[in-house]
């Protein structure tokens, strides 16, 4: 089971309108808090102010969107808040992890985003 917040379908639509995919694999829907298998995880407590601050790609099958929470992109493990945006065949969302701690991302304002707490 993965725990974080899910992206709300208007505020994702908005944003797939906004940043059109660059690689065939949509994926666009949520920010991970954390990745376990946890049978009895529960949903993290909500977030009431979420932005889209910045973005970044390898250039070759990995793109990212940085999010704001709570006024911070830094995560409690030391990562960056963001949204795998889209990946080519052959590349996985956590590789969105790498490139965020490889390489500088680049500021973008994307707006607010709305976010639902889910485990899933």
């Amino acid at each position: 089971m993965t725990v974080g917040w899910k992206i709300e379908p208007d505020c994702r639509a908005r944003l797939l309108e906004l940043v059109p995919p660059r690689y065939v694999r949509v994926v666009a829907d949520h920010v991970t808090r954390r990745p376990f298998n946890e049978p009895d995880a529960e949903p993290p407590p909500p977030i009431s102010n979420a932005r889209i601050v910045g973005r970044a790609d390898d250039g070759t099958g990995v793109e990212t969107l940085v999010v704001a929470m709570e006024g911070t992109t830094a995560r409690p493990d030391g990562g960056i808040w963001h949204i795998t945006w889209s990946l080519a065949e052959g590349r996985s969302a956590k590789e969105s992890n790498e490139l965020l701690s490889d390489k500088e991302w680049e500021p973008f304002d994307g707006g607010p985003l709305k976010l639902t707490p889910a485990v899933w």
